[in-house]
């Protein structure tokens, strides 16, 4: 049975979106036009067909895998599992992935992947045999490897398919002493990281308290400065958007709206995240649940109630022109990727607000699968080594203090100075730094040229001249 291959012009405005979003910002710079053709260009679009059994018969799956760029090796980027996947949208993803290594100085090129499926209509065996045909037919056009192109989680995709993708690559190349580097995004037990499930999460939390962080900016748009206190709006319950919520509201933020599929609720005193999502995971909806003041069936509604901040960490074409004069949020943070309209960005810039662009807001993702990847390649934990010296040196140093001071430390004093950092804290903290230290590099070129409006333009402003520099240091062979 063949799937419909049918795309509606509607479906094929998202590549176009980010490269019209590449060409404004390419007018800032002073690259000539053949090299801006080639870093906004996708390098290698692969499109596949492949045939699986169901019951007594086939289904043929339609799949893709884009790697947009090669200025620096190897390329990276997720595998999408779902029925409304097309090749726009994937080359989309790939060239963001792109500009998202380069805004967090992770040394990959972009890539994404596509299976069109819909997971839930496919038993487990039925999904490993796709998933693992899909990494034989990468192979196959040397399409995959840990130095070519790796592989990680999207959605509709996680830990158990990047498992099968590992062990099928590491089948088909005996012997290859760093296959688990093929993908990232792998279980611990199987050469993953920890921190990586919720890494784009809690980067979104991060970039989001830099934001609200300068007094400056926070002034110009009527908000006091601190992520303490603000009122959130999140989109999206999943990996992303759950995470998002929960480290908002451990810096201090309260969460006032959720929004899923299935609807929204709302409370202007603060919702619970924890709770909200075990009342979902018993009944299979966000509806109904005890603490919410107010229930909206269409989920765009929630995105309109009053907020300081809305974080739209579900899919994209979320906020249009339909809906942006109706959202009440001083701050937009994607957590998804290409949630927000070119037309709508530009209108909510002319109402005063700031939009952190998901180029930035969501790849924490990406950076902790770069940590991945270097545990892969030098086959050790990251704190392994060492760990126990450092807590040594810190006992010497603490039992000299005392010594010379006379002054004895409590036992959970000791503990906490003398403590050696774990792989997961290694890894926020490489994470949050990361975070950071591109925000302020985004906000410094945005501060720099003051005809660009917005930071998303600010931020491709960077990558433009960042991977424009890599390819005039690689020159052209032969």
């Amino acid at each position: 049975m063949a799937t419909n291959n049918s795309v509606t012009n509607q479906d094929t405005h998202f590549f176009a979106d980010v490269c019209s979003n590449f060409d404004f910002a390419a007018q800032f710079t002073k690259h000539d036009a053949g090299l801006l053709d080639q870093i906004k260009s996708c390098n290698s679009v692969y499109r596949f067909r492949f045939p699986i059994r169901r019951g007594n018969g086939f289904e043929v799956i339609d799949a893709w895998r884009v790697e947009h760029s090669q200025h620096q090796s190897p390329t990276k980027g997720g595998i999408r599992y779902s029925e409304m996947v097309n090749e726009d949208e994937v080359m989309a993803l790939a060239a963001l992935m792109t500009y998202k290594c380069a805004i967090v100085n992770v040394p990959f090129g972009g890539a994404k992947g596509g299976i069109k499926i819909n997971p839930k209509n496919y038993t487990v065996q039925e999904l490993e045999n796709i998933t693992r045909r899909y990494t034989v037919e990468l192979i196959k056009k040397n399409f995959i490897g840990p130095s070519i192109d790796v592989p990680a989680p999207d959605y509709g995709s996680g830990e158990r398919e990047m498992s099968w993708i590992a062990d099928t690559y590491a089948t088909m190349n005996p012997g290859q002493l760093d296959a688990m580097g093929a993908v990232t995004g792998k279980p611990i037990a199987l050469h993953g990281i920890a921190g990586r499930r919720e890494a784009t999460g809690r980067g979104v939390a991060i970039a989001t308290r830099e934001c609200v962080s300068i007094g400056e900016d926070m002034q110009k748009i009527g908000l006091t400065q601190g992520i303490s206190g603000k009122k959130v709006i999140v989109q999206g319950l999943g990996n992303v958007g759950y995470y998002s919520a929960k480290f908002l509201s451990e810096f201090g933020a309260l969460i006032v709206g959720l929004c899923e599929f299935e609807g929204a609720i709302y409370n202007a005193d603060g919702l619970d995240i924890e709770a909200v999502f075990q009342h979902r995971k018993a009944t299979g909806s966000i509806l109904g649940y005890a603490g919410a003041k107010q229930e909206f069936k269409n989920t765009l509604e929630g995105l309109e109630q009053p907020c300081d901040i809305l974080v739209p960490a579900a899919l994209e074409n979320q906020i249009t022109v339909a809906n942006i004069k109706n959202i009440k949020a001083k701050i937009i943070v994607e957590g998804a990727n290409g949630p927000t309209s070119p037309e709508a960005e530009a209108i909510f810039h002319e109402m005063g607000g700031i939009v952190v662009p998901d180029m930035y807001a969501n790849a924490g993702g990406v950076t902790v699968s770069y940590f991945e990847w270097l545990k892969n390649l030098s086959h050790v934990a990251f704190g392994r080594i060492n760990r126990r010296f450092e807590e040594n040196s810190n006992l010497n140093l603490v039992n000299m203090v005392e010594g010379i001071t006379g002054l004895a430390l409590t036992p959970l004093q000791r503990a906490t100075i003398v403590k050696g950092a774990t792989e997961l804290e290694l890894v926020n903290s490489g994470l949050e730094d990361t975070m950071i230290r591109s925000y302020h590099e985004i906000r410094e070129t945005y501060k720099s040229i003051n005809k660009i409006d917005g930071m998303r333009t600010a931020a491709l402003v960077g990558v433009i001249n960042k991977i424009a520099v890599s390819y005039q240091n690689l020159g052209i062979w032969p």
